[in-house]
């Protein structure tokens, strides 16, 4: 299950701008912070190489796949080099199906309670809300009152580690991370560094 990725650190390191170059030693970093979920946006340069590398470098219970998905086409692309997951900035019902089809994870973007319910519908995985910057803690702990009680929600847009706190108030189960957490251009020590960040912010609240 989906939800088994996220049991230890519910973290999705969303890797827009990697290079097939960088890719290994970016996944390696991740992997030793504790990131069991990697992303890679299909708007990078080259990315389906960059899927196949992670996916033959990292352990099998990394959890390796594509987001910005916009066409059920290229789900076949993602499925072909590896990749096990389809994310989405958008919830398209033919994206969600065919991510189905060949039996991988998809979490589509939705930024209103008929977005998540017709995604959840489709057979989504989890819901993405996004982007995040938009969408504040309270109305996140309203649709919670609303959605399935076993829903996946994931907020992303914006997140960083001091911003965590009042989704995860709300009933977020996790997180989706941008440029705070790797950009192009950063070092693998400051990604490394990024990670930790994020990962020891994750379990403060954990523990609380």
């Amino acid at each position: 299950m989906f939800r088994d990725y996220l049991s230890d650190l519910p973290l999705i390191a969303i890797l827009r701008g990697l290079k097939p170059e960088d890719a290994e030693a970016v996944g390696h970093v991740l992997v030793e912070a504790g990131f069991r979920i990697i992303e890679v946006p299909l708007n990078s340069p080259d990315p389906f190489r960059s899927i196949a590398i992670l996916a033959k470098a990292l352990p099998q219970e990394v959890l390796i796949g594509a987001g910005t998905v916009l066409d059920p086409e290229k789900v076949d692309g993602v499925r072909d080099v590896g990749g096990r997951l389809v994310v989405m900035p958008h919830s398209d019902p033919e994206v969600i199906r065919r991510a189905k089809e060949h039996r991988l994870y998809c979490a589509p973007g939705v930024a209103t309670p008929t977005e998540a319910f017709a995604a959840l519908k489709a057979g989504a995985d989890a819901i993405k809300i996004f982007p995040a910057e938009a969408i504040p803690p309270a109305v996140v702990k309203a649709w919670r009152a609303v959605l399935p009680k076993e829903t996946v929600v994931l907020p992303v847009g914006g997140i960083r580690p001091d911003t965590m706190e009042g989704y995860v108030a709300a009933g977020a189960d996790g997180f989706g991370l941008g440029s705070a957490l790797f950009a192009p251009g950063m070092t693998v020590e400051e990604i490394a560094r990024n990670a930790r960040a994020f990962a020891a912010a994750w379990r403060d609240l954990a523990r609380r």
